[in-house]
């Protein structure tokens, strides 16, 4: 048990409290925040629902939605249990880009009920952060919300580990001079965030991804190593060797590996029979796929895991808060593909050319200005996508810095 954590908890009743801007100290200042003033904004908003971006806080709200089934390494806890947790998110949010994140932890367990749930609560919000939901249901349920809302929804689980593990790579392919399209990538947990991590891939140029789940490795001609219709799916952009076995098999050869499952899975002698220089992304939380000095006593040139006590942590700190502050700030329609990279390109590129080292492929959360760069990045992704709602001439850094500003 960690007693400070506890303390720290228990002593705060909770992290979160709901701070006003406005000081409502007259019978004025009543009558101006609400009835009757009130009522003349509310007319407004009536007219153009878009005006209530300029009329309340919703260009600055996000929606922390889970269920509580997949939680940190927990598994599913329940969503009171999870609370902590989206509180925590919510802490983040705010601390690390000024964004007003409501954590709502809900008893609801089926996809299309979560579905419903989210889209009834949408006119609120700016953006919806999906977070802790189980695989594969939490692919449908990101899907179907995109298609119907108009407002970013992100699965940070999926993207935000895939996100922060792709700007690693780039710097790490820096270090070993390898390039992504001449890898041999073997993944093992083909979940949200491993799912998510290998079409990140794709997408920066991979080509030859060996993934291994729970019935080994993932092939188009063994249906029993396709465990649902993600992995029938992504099987075809995978494996073009057609491997199959088991990650002993997978790891073979390999020039990457990346970890998104249990403790203990890769051992010291699979790390020896991959690629000359390999690079390890042993990310099962709290404990990795192979601690890191195993891993480097074996040979591996570089190690990442998810711990913020080793070198190299992968954390999706990193990168959700630059990513909403950029998407709410365009009031951006959903996050496409190219703000995800826009992502990549801006976490790796916050690392100085003269500082990356093999400990050091990562900026840490709290060096200044991450999520600043992130937001940029993707702002300007968002306009040039065309998912942005803004029109005409918009300063981006101008809005940018705005967002950041706390009232």
């Amino acid at each position: 048990m960690n007693e400070k954590a506890l303390k720290l908890h228990k002593d705060l009743r909770g992290k979160l409290e709901v701070r006003s801007k406005v000081r409502v100290d007259s019978m004025e200042a009543l009558s101006l925040a609400y009835t009757p003033g009130v009522a003349d904004v509310c007319r407004v908003i009536e007219s153009d629902k878009e005006l209530a971006y300029d009329y309340t806080n919703k260009w600055n709200y996000v929606a922390v939605v889970s269920d509580g089934t997949a939680v940190l390494g927990l598994g599913d806890i329940g969503p009171e249990a999870g609370l902590p947790v989206m509180e925590g998110k919510a802490v983040l949010f705010k601390e690390f880009a000024n964004v007003d994140a409501f954590p709502l932890c809900i008893d609801i367990h089926s996809p299309e009920e979560i579905v419903s749930f989210v889209r009834a609560i949408a006119p609120t919000f700016g953006g919806i952060n999906l977070e802790d939901i189980s695989s594969p249901k939490c692919f449908f349920i990101e899907s179907e919300l995109q298609k119907m809302l108009n407002i970013p929804v992100f699965h940070d689980d999926q993207h935000g580990a895939a996100i922060v593990a792709v700007a690693a790579l780039r710097n790490a392919l820096k270090i070993v001079g390898k390039k992504i399209e001449n890898l041999k990538i073997a993944t093992v947990g083909v979940g949200a965030a491993g799912g998510a991590t290998i079409k990140m891939l794709l997408a920066a140029g991979a080509r030859n991804i060996v993934a291994v789940d729970r019935n080994g490795i993932l092939n188009r001609n063994q249906p029993s190593t396709l465990l649902n219709e993600f992995h029938s799916e992504i099987v075809k952009e995978i494996n073009p060797d057609n491997l199959s076995g088991n990650l002993e098999e997978a790891v073979k050869g390999a020039d990457l590996f990346i970890g998104t499952s249990v403790a203990g899975l890769l051992s010291p002698e699979m790390v020896r029979k991959m690629a000359p220089e390999p690079i390890i992304f042993a990310l099962a939380n709290p404990v990795p796929e192979i601690m890191p000095d195993l891993a480097r006593s074996a040979g591996a040139s570089i190690v990442a895991t998810g711990r913020s006590d080793f070198p190299n942590q992968i954390n999706n700190v990193l990168a959700f808060p630059g990513i909403f502050r950029g998407a709410l700030d365009t009031r951006s329609r959903e996050i496409n593909e190219s703000m995800k990279l826009a992502a990549t390109d801006a976490l790796a590129s916050a690392v100085p050319e003269e500082k990356l080292s093999r400990d050091y492929i990562l900026p840490r959360p709290f060096e200044p200005g991450i999520a600043k760069k992130v937001a940029l990045a993707v702002g300007r992704a968002s306009i040039d996508s065309g998912c942005s709602r803004l029109s005409g001439e918009v300063n981006l850094e101008q809005l940018i810095e705005r967002g950041f500003k706390k009232i």
